[in-house]
């Protein structure tokens, strides 16, 4: 039989422990936490430099009895970053390379019969070049963060030891009013005369098909339901359950269940998306898994709430970026009908053998425990390889291992890559994936928000045979900025949602984009980053970090794609409005919306999506607005100010359109300043600074004070060690800063090293 223990009970964590804990430690340097636990959950996104390093987890807990003998005992770790390892009673069982999967170990040996064993797992989240990630857009949070368990199983059992997955693969498709269901279950240590018997029940608990089978290593089932009834996305997200039992005799010695859905799915070069049969546009987000103060330690409920705040948008699917996530978050998805895009977290700033040998089997173990979940469909290989231009001769050879990976255990779902803006069109890598994704800032990073449609139409237009998604586009806004003119790198709320409100009409009559993903559903932490007087965060969800507020963009998709009945005046948190009159935006999914002003019919706008109302009085004491629609209502108080207050701009705000080459070039600023003779400066040789820490805290120190961001500590210090800072200052690291800030960095960073000594 199968005993399932939850081990979240209070754990000892220590950041100091030097040792492998033997026993149940006692005394100072440790701390009570109970799982699922990360110790970035403040320093994550809180704008300092986040604790990287290799902390100790202990507990004690009993063998769990088996009353047959040959039992085996497994420990299951729902994930832990970076690098895990596992040890009981103080011998070592194995160690776990990668942060976002799970894991387990058989750890039956090293256990006591009877009396209480003690279990000391050791995570690592520090920089390593033989584990991805190394480098990216968000915080390597570290820890225990989706608990611990232990599986207690008879000598004959569904294998545990298939990397991290159930042991059961199920394809379901349609097939003449009905569906063909094609089940395979692993199991270990088999005996002789021993059966599997295979249900299908439905939603309402019936079983509406059964199948034995003798039992062997690979147990097949092939079983047709009639009337089968489909997975047909957000319109009915219809899942059945596999239960399978493993008898002897009279007994059943192990059991599993499974859900599963029946549904087909393609994608055309010029429909897009097609879902049983039928053109499916996917309008989704991106989704980060950490929270304000909580760091990536969520529990099944705040995934489900996570799920279903997108699902209350109107979204029909996710991209789960940028690595394999809780298996809550695939079964809401399952349950909600959200279609899935599931990745790796594989961003390329070297090519170790063993970081290679690493990515391949995480994405085995990605396909592997997740093969079951009906709403993922298709398997990311990675994302944004080529940023900065990283090509290298092993790229290509990496993404075929990487496919044939996924293609040893899944010919079912469709591989894609994520590319960014610079990736040559006529690079090989586009041969590699199924279809493809690209991920675009026009209107933000680069160019006006224009340059969307017209980069899409050309590219289109070049290789129409190549099947294109959006897998990221959109801005930063922050609830404290607002402007009546909104502009590029304003971070108001209001640029942002004019941002989401053009590309929704550029997708909207361009069917052929199979997908488009929103960056990012919810603001997420990003440790270096500086952005818009924020420090730590990424400000583009359109939800804030703690869920709490919903951001005027959220509202925009709203209208595009939710079937429930809304209306939302925009702005509201632009409360202090300078002028007597002033335009107000409405986003509804109705035809019809009609704004009053103190009770009195101000004016009604037809339309769709957007509706704009102009010349709305507002009194200095207060005007109260309402916006009705149908049965829905919307209210807020605007008042009319003489002046825009301060608070609502971003004090570092630069229009687009500002000279940027007003101070002198980087090299005659460098060649203006001095080095002291026994101390450090903007000459010295990256190999050099990072000989000494203080030192390299001082350069890293400036950047964040004059970039309003970091960058990793590995990144420059580890390729670039031959070049001089000055050097640095003119690689393509910094090719997005403008020549006034690089100037003034050189210059800060050069005074402040001037107060650093050389070793003798």
């Amino acid at each position: 039989m199968r005993i399932v223990s939850e081990m979240n009970w209070p754990w000892l964590f220590s950041k100091t422990c030097s040792v492998v804990p033997e026993k149940l430690p006692k005394g100072e340097g440790w701390e009570r936490v109970e799982l699922p636990h990360t110790w970035n959950a403040v320093d994550g996104h809180d704008g300092s430099q986040f604790d990287r390093g290799a902390y100790w987890y202990v507990t004690e807990f009993y063998t769990p009895h088996q009353p047959l003998p040959g039992g085996r005992v497994f420990v299951e770790v729902g994930a832990a970053s970076l690098r895990c390892e596992v040890w009981v009673n103080g011998k070592m069982i194995g160690t776990h390379s990668g942060g976002y999967s799970a894991f387990r170990f058989d750890i039956t040996d090293a256990c006591i019969d009877t009396g209480k064993n003690t279990m000391a797992l050791l995570c690592d989240n520090t920089y390593s070049e033989k584990i991805y990630p190394q480098r990216a857009d968000f915080t390597f949070y570290g820890g225990l963060y989706r608990g611990v368990r232990l599986i207690s199983v008879a000598q004959s059992h569904f294998t545990l030891d298939m990397l991290g997955g159930s042991g059961v693969f199920i394809d379901a498709t349609p097939c003449d009013g009905g569906a063909k269901v094609e089940v395979r279950a692993h199991l270990d240590g088999l005996d002789e005369k021993q059966t599997v018997g295979l249900q299908i029940i439905d939603a309402d608990s019936k079983v509406v098909a059964e199948a034995w089978s003798f039992a062997k290593e690979e147990t097949k089932f092939k079983i047709y339901l009639t009337d089968a009834r489909l997975w047909q996305g957000v319109e009915d997200p219809y899942l059945y359950t596999a239960k399978l039992q493993l008898v002897s005799y009279n007994e059943v010695l192990d059991e599993v269940s499974t859900q599963f859905g029946i549904r087909s799915f393609s994608v055309d070069k010029e429909v897009g998306f097609i879902l049983n049969g039928e053109p499916y546009a996917l309008r989704g987000v991106c989704r980060h898994q950490d929270r304000l103060y909580k760091g990536n330690a969520l529990s099944r409920e705040e995934h489900f709430e996570d799920a279903q705040i997108i699902s209350d948008m109107g979204a029909n699917c996710i991209r789960l970026a940028h690595y394999q996530q809780s298996h809550d978050i695939y079964e809401a998805c399952d349950q909600l009908g959200l279609v899935v895009w599931a990745e790796i977290p594989y961003f390329t700033t070297n090519w170790d053998d063993d970081a290679h040998a690493t990515a391949v089997n995480e994405i085995k173990e990605m396909c592997v425990q997740n093969y079951n979940h009906p709403s993922i469909c298709f398997w990311g290989l990675s994302n944004e390889v080529l940023m900065g231009g990283n090509d290298n001769p092993k790229l290509l050879k990496c993404h075929q291992d990487l496919a044939d990976a996924v293609r040893s255990i899944d010919t079912t779902r469709l591989t894609v890559i994520a590319h960014e803006y610079g990736t040559p069109w006529d690079h090989k890598l586009h041969d590699i994936s199924d279809v493809e994704g690209w991920n675009h800032y026009f209107g933000w990073y680069r160019g006006p928000m224009s340059d969307l449609e017209e980069w899409l139409d050309e590219y289109h237009s070049k290789y129409p045979e190549r099947c294109v998604s959006v897998s990221e586009y959109g801005c930063d806004g922050i609830l404290t900025y607002h402007s009546e003119n909104p502009a590029k790198m304003d971070y108001t709320e209001e640029y942002q949602a004019l941002i989401h409100e053009h590309a929704c009409e550029v997708f909207a009559t361009r069917p052929w984009i199979w997908g488009t993903f929103v960056w990012n559903m919810f603001d997420f932490g990003s440790s270096f980053r500086r952005e818009g007087g924020t420090r730590g965060r990424n400000n583009k969800g359109l939800v804030t970090m703690d869920r709490k507020i919903k951001k005027d963009a959220y509202y925009v998709y709203k209208a595009w794609f939710s079937k429930d009945p809304f209306v939302h005046i925009a702005g509201k948190r632009f409360f202090a409005r300078p002028g007597k009159e002033i335009d107000v935006r409405v986003y509804s999914n109705y035809s019809e919306v009609s704004l009053y002003v103190d009770g009195q019919l101000h004016q009604t706008v037809k339309g769709s999506q957007v509706f704009v109302f102009t010349n709305v009085p507002l009194s200095s004491n207060g005007s109260f607005l309402t916006a009705k629609a149908g049965d829905c209502t919307d209210s807020v108080t605007l008042y009319s100010v003489q002046e825009k207050p301060s608070e609502y701009t971003f004090p570092e705000f630069r229009y687009a359109q500002d000279a940027r080459n007003w101070f002198n070039s980087i090299e005659e600023v460098s060649a203006g300043l001095e080095a002291e003779e026994g101390y450090y400066s903007v000459h010295d040789k990256l190999s050099e600074v990072a000989k000494s820490s203080e030192a390299k805290r001082v350069v890293l120190d400036c950047m964040i004070v004059v970039l309003e961001r970091s960058f990793p500590e590995e990144r420059l210090f580890a390729s670039t060690s031959d070049i001089t800072l000055t050097d640095l200052l003119s690689s393509g690291i910094f090719k997005s800063v403008s020549d006034e800030k690089r100037a003034l960095l050189l210059k800060r960073m050069n005074a402040a090293l001037h107060k650093v000594k050389k070793p003798e």
